[in-house]
């Protein structure tokens, strides 16, 4: 059996991570890794001390038909991404790589495109994580955050004809 590469050794490890999520729409593993060492991990949940989607049975997006992708102010849980980062000092993480991996609450299938939303991209490039890892339609995705994300303002504002202009209704 050949050996298989980090990239998929850490992406197997955030999708186990992936399984603690309390979350009733996905459930999204996060593994946050430095000069090959561990630095944190983060799965969707409530915040500290408060009641679960999984244990109340209530999601309250999912019970207005929300879009992925829209209304995270009405989620409940803090994303893996974000809880991953919370965990880890800023030092550990900068230059680092987060590996990230969505799961269908429902039918336990790997999601074809695990990406984090614009939120979660914020904190990214504020913790200083260089990379983000994901697989998109069972490839391994690399994506340099600086060249896509901040070099690009994250796709929300453009400079055309020397003036910014939002992007964000033109998605």
């Amino acid at each position: 059996m050949p050996r298989i590469s980090k990239e998929q050794y850490y992406l197997n490890i955030a999708r186990e991570v992936a399984g603690r999520s309390t979350c009733l729409r996905r459930k999204y593993g996060a593994v946050i890794v430095n000069n090959d060492q561990i630095i944190s991990t983060g799965y969707c949940g409530a915040p500290r001390d408060t009641e679960n989607c999984v244990d109340i049975g209530v999601c309250i997006r999912k019970q207005m038909n929300i879009k992925h992708g829209e209304h995270y102010e009405w989620c409940r849980s803090v994303h893996a991404e974000q809880n991953a980062i919370i965990h880890a000092s800023r030092l550990e993480m900068m230059d680092s790589t987060l590996y990230l991996v969505g799961v269908d609450a429902e039918t336990d299938e790997m999601l074809s495109i695990s990406e984090p939303c614009k939120i979660c991209k914020r904190h990214i490039i504020n913790a200083g994580i260089k990379y983000v890892v994901t697989l998109n339609h069972d490839k391994v995705n690399k994506i340099d955050v600086k060249k896509e994300w901040t070099d690009k303002n994250i796709g929300e504002i453009q400079k055309i004809n020397g003036k910014w202009v939002s992007m964000i209704d033109k998605e």
